[in-house]
């Protein structure tokens, strides 16, 4: 194994690592955006917190330091096209993530995408420095989850549901 390696090594490498998908959204005012990530994970108790991370020149970034509010809404199995959307692969809805797809507000105003298996509504606390990346840290204000759904799992560059997992 060779010690020295490059950036598509390193992505080869972390493409191992199961992981949901989330989008992150957020709204300052009557402006909304979103972006799919799934760096994100639970940090504390108390207070309920949470980090996600946001590519540092995105716009959902920008507004999030703007309006101090973001949701996670941590998907279902039946929400690909979403996730593809919020990750700019639907180039003919970057000017609006949000065309046809059903959505509400809990806490804060973020936008709660319909059909994802849970969602997380906080108000950001810290942001650190993450190289091409925003840390964000939120504290949780409100959550809630539909137990009767599968997650949308990411594995080497591909969805995957429990099903394709499970072996005979």
């Amino acid at each position: 194994m060779s010690a020295s390696f490059d950036s598509s090594q390193f992505r080869k490498v972390v493409s191992r690592f199961v992981t949901g998908i989330t989008v992150v959204t957020t709204r300052m005012g009557d402006e909304i955006h979103g972006m799919t990530a799934n760096a994100f994970c639970s940090v504390s108790l108390t207070p309920p917190s949470i980090l996600v991370c946001l590519a540092r020149n995105s716009r959902t970034a920008a507004l999030v330091e703007q309006s101090r509010i973001f949701a996670v809404n941590i998907l279902s199995d039946r929400q690909t096209l979403h996730s593809d959307r919020f990750a700019g692969r639907h180039k003919e809805k970057e000017a609006n993530r949000f065309e046809e797809i059903e959505w509400t507000t809990a806490v804060t105003g973020a936008p709660i995408l319909a059909g994802s298996l849970a969602f997380l509504d906080c108000k950001l606390t810290s942001v650190f420095d993450g190289h091409s990346h925003l840390l964000c840290l939120g504290e949780v204000v409100a959550a809630d989850t539909d137990e009767a759904l599968p997650p949308l799992i990411y594995h080497q560059s591909r969805y995957l549901t429990l099903e394709q997992t499970k072996t005979v």
